[in-house]
């Protein structure tokens, strides 16, 4: 039995909530309406939601239409490496497919193993293993916060953002932090209550733009006003790493952010995961240890949530090794691919956001309406891309990222190239600011 509207005063509400129906439905159409952009290329576009028939290399196949790869997150190729696909069968055979107690109850070796050597690669006081990023956001920032405050970057990632609003339901309060306002992130720590817990969500290697904070200010911040830095380097571990140079712009080892910028653990805690760099589903936090022995008892995927496949953790041990003999070659021939789709892109007077030269790279298109179209055109060219539509990324962002690893070809990257110099000939893309 369908129950009736409720009445409040004589007005017809829906949910119960006061709230008139026709403004309830109004709303609604307006909330779908920020998605129609999307759905439709969902539903119609050949580069969302598709099924790959076929992988290759870097190369893929949907339907009979090979295409180039460029929107895989793998970025050191890890995916793809004989050593590690092999380490796969023995752990299955000591372990099966899937240990399903909760790690609380009990966890296979295996975990201690990474978190040992996991560790070690930080320099972190401890580390903690759990399935995914955004298990971790929604999970841990609600018991980090408390009744506390929890201040978010404008541009930190929805899932930092889901977890702050589970935050927010429990008691915490929220707070939107301008993207590198250093004084607008002063000024609100100040005006949280004497005594009142704190603690400030960023994005380290941001998944949009490839760019870092600076890293080193907020942290100088937090420590001032005694505030938990949560840096999310999902794009960062494994790329970025300690002791950049000219040389090795992307620095050694893979160490993430913190080591990148030399910075210290102290009031900070850092969420990476496995999932781009190292192929394999399985996601940390590297923290202090009673930190993260508070977390094995008050967060819900230790307590309650069956582990990662033994695949996964198979794969992170067989990572770290291949990370150890191969990893700083392996960025630098990152580095490389990506430079040179960079250089094209500079010589073509194409607007990119990507200032770092990471390896993610967006471009925004002159006519946003073009996105279908854009999309066609590459597809049909054999570059398989990430669309960036709204609401995913602001309207006058709207476009594709490139995402290059290591795995790609050399003959990948002139294709790319060659479609790119295309590209512009026939749409109109964002032009690059030129200073006199």
């Amino acid at each position: 039995m369908t129950a009736s509207p409720i009445s409040v005063l004589g007005t017809e509400t829906a949910n119960g909530h006061g709230v008139p129906v026709e403004q309830a439905h109004s709303e609604q159409a307006r909330h779908d309406e920020r998605w129609a952009d999307l759905e439709r290329l969902r539903a119609s576009h050949p580069m969302m939601d598709a099924v790959i028939d076929e992988v290759r290399g870097r190369r893929i196949r949907i339907g009979d239409h090979w295409l180039c790869d460029f929107a895989s997150c793998n970025y050191l190729g890890f995916d793809l490496h004989p050593a590690i696909i092999e380490s796969v069968e023995r752990e299955l055979w000591r372990w099966g497919t899937h240990p399903s107690w909760s790690r609380l109850l009990g966890s296979p070796r295996l975990y201690v193993e990474i978190e040992d050597q996991l560790t070690e690669l930080l320099g972190a006081p401890d580390s903690l293993v759990l399935p995914t990023i955004t298990i971790i956001h929604t999970s841990v920032i609600p018991v980090l916060a408390g009744q506390g405050a929890v201040l978010v970057d404008a541009q930190a990632h929805k899932t930092i953002y889901e977890g702050a609003a589970i935050a927010r339901g429990a008691g915490a309060t929220l707070h939107r932090v301008r993207t590198n306002d250093y004084e607008h992130l002063e000024e609100i720590l100040r005006s949280l209550p004497a005594g009142q817990s704190r603690m400030f969500c960023i994005d380290g290697v941001n998944s949009m733009t490839g760019n870092v904070p600076d890293l080193p200010t907020y942290a100088r911040i937090c420590r001032e006003y005694d505030a938990l830095l949560y840096v999310d380097d999902a794009h960062g571990f494994g790329v970025i790493g300690e002791s950049p140079t000219a040389q090795r712009p992307y620095g050694l080892r893979g160490n993430s952010i913190v080591r990148y910028f030399g910075e210290s653990y102290d009031n900070m805690v850092l969420v990476a995961g496995f999932s781009k760099s190292y192929s394999s589903l399985l996601a940390f936090l590297a923290l202090p240890t009673s930190m993260k022995n508070h977390l094995k008892v008050a967060a819900a995927p230790y307590l309650y949530s069956g582990p990662s496949p033994t695949a996964s953790l198979a794969t992170v041990l067989a990572g770290f090794k291949v990370n150890d003999a191969e990893g700083d070659e392996l960025r630098a021939a990152l580095c490389r691919k990506s430079h040179r789709v960079l250089e094209r892109i500079s010589e073509l007077g194409m607007r990119t956001l990507n200032s770092s030269g990471f390896p993610i790279i967006e471009l925004p298109l002159g006519d946003g309406d073009d996105i279908d179209a854009v999309g066609r055109f590459l597809y049909d060219r054999g570059i398989y891309v990430t669309l960036a539509a709204y609401p995913l990324v602001p309207k006058s962002q709207v476009g594709f990222r490139v995402q290059v690893t290591a795995a790609n070809g050399d003959d990948e990257i002139e294709q790319l190239n060659d479609t790119l110099s295309a590209l512009v000939e026939r749409f109109e893309m964002q032009r690059a600011v030129t200073v006199s």
